[in-house]
Protein backbone atom coordinates (compact mmCIF):
# COMPACT_ATOMS: atom_id res chain seq x y z
CA UNK A 1 0.00 0.00 0.00
CA UNK A 2 2.84 2.43 0.65
CA UNK A 3 3.63 1.98 -3.07
CA UNK A 4 0.34 2.98 -4.01
CA UNK A 5 0.14 5.65 -1.40
CA UNK A 6 3.60 6.76 -3.23
CA UNK A 7 2.21 6.44 -6.07
CA UNK A 8 -0.84 9.13 -5.69
CA UNK A 9 1.93 11.21 -3.86
CA UNK A 10 3.88 11.23 -6.84
CA UNK A 11 1.08 11.73 -8.99
CA UNK A 12 -0.10 15.20 -6.91
CA UNK A 13 2.90 16.43 -6.71
CA UNK A 14 3.36 16.01 -10.87
CA UNK A 15 0.00 17.33 -11.06
CA UNK A 16 0.83 20.49 -8.72
CA UNK A 17 4.22 20.64 -11.18
CA UNK A 18 2.17 20.63 -14.13
CA UNK A 19 -0.61 22.97 -12.21
CA UNK A 20 2.38 25.38 -11.29
CA UNK A 21 3.93 25.16 -14.99
CA UNK A 22 0.44 25.85 -16.46
CA UNK A 23 -0.03 29.11 -14.02
CA UNK A 24 3.52 30.24 -15.38
CA UNK A 25 2.39 29.60 -18.68
CA UNK A 26 -0.70 31.72 -18.38
CA UNK A 27 1.14 34.20 -16.68
CA UNK A 28 3.41 34.68 -19.36
CA UNK A 29 0.85 34.38 -21.97
CA UNK A 30 -0.92 37.53 -19.90
CA UNK A 31 1.90 39.10 -19.79
CA UNK A 32 2.90 38.73 -23.45
CA UNK A 33 -0.73 40.26 -24.13
CA UNK A 34 -0.08 42.75 -21.79
CA UNK A 35 2.63 43.56 -23.58
CA UNK A 36 0.86 43.45 -26.84
CA UNK A 37 -2.02 45.46 -26.38
CA UNK A 38 0.58 48.25 -25.14
CA UNK A 39 2.66 47.88 -27.80
CA UNK A 40 -0.83 48.03 -30.46
CA UNK A 41 -2.25 50.64 -28.40
CA UNK A 42 1.36 52.49 -28.57
CA UNK A 43 1.04 51.51 -32.74
CA UNK A 44 -2.03 53.03 -33.01
CA UNK A 45 -1.57 56.51 -30.82
CA UNK A 46 1.37 56.76 -33.20
CA UNK A 47 -0.63 55.83 -36.39
CA UNK A 48 -3.48 59.00 -35.31
CA UNK A 49 -0.60 61.22 -34.40
CA UNK A 50 0.73 60.68 -38.44
CA UNK A 51 -2.49 60.64 -39.22
CA UNK A 52 -3.38 64.11 -38.06
CA UNK A 53 0.18 65.43 -39.03
CA UNK A 54 -0.98 64.64 -42.58
CA UNK A 55 -3.96 66.20 -42.39
CA UNK A 56 -2.49 69.05 -41.27
CA UNK A 57 0.31 68.94 -43.74
CA UNK A 58 -2.62 68.89 -46.55
CA UNK A 59 -4.18 71.90 -44.94
CA UNK A 60 -1.16 74.02 -44.55
CA UNK A 61 -0.19 73.12 -48.35
CA UNK A 62 -3.77 74.20 -49.69
CA UNK A 63 -3.68 77.74 -47.80
CA UNK A 64 -0.53 78.49 -48.99
CA UNK A 65 -1.36 77.42 -52.57
CA UNK A 66 -4.45 79.41 -52.63
CA UNK A 67 -1.99 82.61 -50.90
CA UNK A 68 0.49 81.60 -53.69
CA UNK A 69 -2.64 82.42 -56.13
CA UNK A 70 -3.41 85.29 -54.55
CA UNK A 71 -0.38 87.12 -54.37
CA UNK A 72 0.31 86.08 -57.54
CA UNK A 73 -3.30 87.93 -58.78
CA UNK A 74 -1.93 90.86 -56.62
CA UNK A 75 1.23 91.10 -58.26
CA UNK A 76 -0.33 91.11 -61.68
CA UNK A 77 -3.05 93.70 -60.92
CA UNK A 78 -0.22 95.69 -59.38
CA UNK A 79 1.59 95.96 -62.05
CA UNK A 80 -1.11 96.38 -64.89
CA UNK A 81 -2.41 99.81 -62.84
CA UNK A 82 -0.12 102.29 -64.48
CA UNK A 83 -1.76 100.39 -67.81
CA UNK A 84 -4.72 101.28 -66.17
CA UNK A 85 -3.96 104.83 -65.27
CA UNK A 86 -2.71 105.70 -68.96
CA UNK A 87 -5.82 104.60 -70.45
CA UNK A 88 -7.73 107.10 -67.45
CA UNK A 89 -5.74 109.98 -69.29
CA UNK A 90 -6.24 108.80 -72.41
CA UNK A 91 -9.76 108.81 -72.39
CA UNK A 92 -9.79 112.35 -70.87
CA UNK A 93 -7.43 113.66 -73.16
CA UNK A 94 -9.96 112.13 -76.35
CA UNK A 95 -12.28 114.48 -74.87
CA UNK A 96 -10.15 117.44 -75.37
CA UNK A 97 -8.83 119.65 -77.90
CA UNK A 98 -5.86 117.49 -79.04
CA UNK A 99 -5.62 116.53 -82.73
CA UNK A 100 -6.14 112.44 -83.32
CA UNK A 101 -2.74 112.22 -84.12
CA UNK A 102 -2.00 112.57 -80.24
CA UNK A 103 -4.79 110.53 -78.97
CA UNK A 104 -3.36 107.67 -81.67
CA UNK A 105 0.14 107.88 -80.34
CA UNK A 106 -0.83 108.10 -76.51
CA UNK A 107 -2.65 104.69 -77.44
CA UNK A 108 0.34 103.01 -78.90
CA UNK A 109 2.36 104.14 -76.02
CA UNK A 110 -0.44 102.61 -73.60
CA UNK A 111 -0.34 99.40 -75.97
CA UNK A 112 3.46 99.25 -75.56
CA UNK A 113 3.24 99.62 -72.22
CA UNK A 114 0.76 96.96 -71.28
CA UNK A 115 2.65 94.37 -73.80
CA UNK A 116 5.84 94.77 -71.89
CA UNK A 117 4.14 94.14 -68.45
CA UNK A 118 2.94 91.46 -69.67
CA UNK A 119 5.83 90.13 -71.73
CA UNK A 120 7.81 90.93 -67.97
CA UNK A 121 5.38 88.17 -66.71
CA UNK A 122 6.73 85.46 -69.06
CA UNK A 123 3.76 86.13 -71.89
CA UNK A 124 4.88 85.48 -75.47
CA UNK A 125 2.87 85.88 -78.74
CA UNK A 126 2.62 83.05 -80.93
CA UNK A 127 3.88 83.50 -84.46
CA UNK A 128 1.49 81.30 -86.97
CA UNK A 129 1.52 82.65 -89.99
CA UNK A 130 3.70 80.66 -92.32
CA UNK A 131 4.33 77.87 -90.03
CA UNK A 132 3.04 74.53 -90.62
CA UNK A 133 -0.52 74.13 -88.85
CA UNK A 134 0.00 72.15 -85.97
CA UNK A 135 -3.84 71.39 -83.30
CA UNK A 136 -1.29 71.50 -80.49
CA UNK A 137 -0.20 75.76 -80.78
CA UNK A 138 -3.72 76.38 -83.51
CA UNK A 139 -7.67 76.18 -84.12
CA UNK A 140 -8.29 76.29 -87.44
CA UNK A 141 -11.34 78.79 -88.16
CA UNK A 142 -11.51 77.96 -91.74
CA UNK A 143 -9.43 76.36 -94.83
CA UNK A 144 -9.21 78.45 -98.19
CA UNK A 145 -7.06 76.89 -101.44
CA UNK A 146 -3.58 78.00 -100.67
CA UNK A 147 -2.20 81.09 -102.66
CA UNK A 148 0.83 78.77 -103.35
CA UNK A 149 1.74 75.60 -103.28
CA UNK A 150 4.41 75.96 -100.48
CA UNK A 151 1.40 77.00 -98.05
CA UNK A 152 -0.63 74.20 -98.62
CA UNK A 153 -1.07 72.34 -94.83
CA UNK A 154 0.48 75.97 -93.40
CA UNK A 155 -0.82 78.92 -91.60
CA UNK A 156 -2.18 81.69 -94.32
CA UNK A 157 -3.83 84.34 -92.14
CA UNK A 158 -4.09 84.54 -88.17
CA UNK A 159 -7.51 85.83 -86.74
CA UNK A 160 -6.24 86.01 -83.46
CA UNK A 161 -3.13 85.28 -81.99
CA UNK A 162 -2.32 82.61 -79.71
CA UNK A 163 -0.10 83.70 -76.55
CA UNK A 164 2.05 81.45 -74.27
CA UNK A 165 2.61 81.98 -70.31
CA UNK A 166 6.40 80.94 -70.15
CA UNK A 167 5.96 77.33 -71.80
CA UNK A 168 2.00 76.99 -71.38
CA UNK A 169 -0.24 78.06 -74.11
CA UNK A 170 -2.80 80.38 -72.71
CA UNK A 171 -5.22 80.58 -76.18
CA UNK A 172 -4.19 78.99 -79.18
CA UNK A 173 -4.29 80.64 -82.43
CA UNK A 174 -7.04 81.25 -84.58
CA UNK A 175 -6.10 80.67 -88.34
CA UNK A 176 -6.95 80.05 -91.32
CA UNK A 177 -5.41 77.34 -93.28
CA UNK A 178 -4.51 76.23 -97.04
CA UNK A 179 -5.44 73.37 -98.36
Amino acid sequence: MSSNKEKKEETIVEKIKKGTKRSSSTSKLKKENAELKDKCDELQDKYLRLFAEFDNYKKRTMKEKIDLMATAARDTVHALLPVLDDFDRAKINAEGKDSKEHFSEGVSLVYQKLYNTLNQRGLEPMVSTGEVFDPEFHEAITEIPAPAEDMKGKVVDTIEKGYKLKDTIIRHAKVVVGK
